[in-house]
């Protein structure tokens, strides 16, 4: 079996996903680049009963090698994504609760708050509605994501991009947070949104953050 270690890394970011409350049950599904292609979590298996066998390889053409399980039906996002958006080394896809509500209103996350720069825009988009495990879908998602590292998917869910699966997972507890607080300014009325020279700032600032000279 190649890539045991990546493998089970997945296993442990799936279950991580679930304990830090991104999804429940069976939903959602990661992926991780590796030479020749990704490995991807398996179609409708729970997470807590996953081996490091379970866990699927897919060349970057979307192939399954014969004696696999079923690769995720989301799978095309998955390599489209990879394919298109080269410094993503993972991503997780998840039904969090928040972000899929503010994705069934089919709205963006706008500047409410400067930390959504923290997608890599002004904005957090919200991808245009498709067929679950579809090329549209898949089309959707990479707009939705054109210079960012994180989407809404309408009436879905939401994708998050990282270098690592760690820095996915990051991405994703942040969008999370940021749609719970957005849904609840709305039940009190529409926030002020920062305008767009403040959010330019804060991305420059952004390019920096957390970085360490040693």
């Amino acid at each position: 079996m190649t890539w045991p270690v990546e493998r089970r890394a997945l296993i442990a970011a799936s279950l991580k996903m679930n304990d830090l409350g991104l999804n429940q049950g069976k939903s959602g599904n990661l992926s991780l680049r590796v030479p020749g292609g990704l490995l991807i979590t398996p179609s409708g298996m729970d997470y807590d009963r996953l081996a490091p066998a379970d866990i699927v390889f897919m060349d970057s053409r979307g192939n399954v090698p014969d004696g696999q399980r079923k690769p995720s039906s989301e799978w095309r996002f998955h390599c489209d994504i990879l394919k298109a958006r080269p410094e993503a080394g993972a991503i997780v896809h998840a039904h969090a609760l928040h972000s899929t509500t503010i994705a069934c209103l089919r709205r963006p996350i706008p500047a409410f708050h400067y930390m959504v720069a923290v997608a890599g825009g002004r904005t957090i988009r919200c991808a245009d509605y498709a067929t679950f495990g579809t090329k549209a879908l898949s089309n959707k998602a990479l707009a939705a994501l054109k210079n960012r590292k994180a989407c809404l998917m309408a009436n879905h869910g939401m994708l998050a991009l990282g270098e690592t699966l760690d820095a996915a997972l990051a991405l994703a507890v942040e969008v999370e947070t940021l749609a719970a607080m957005y849904w609840r300014t709305l039940q009190v009325g529409e926030p002020v949104i920062l305008p767009d020279a403040e959010m330019r700032t804060v991305l420059k600032k952004f390019a920096t953050y957390g970085k360490q000279d040693v």
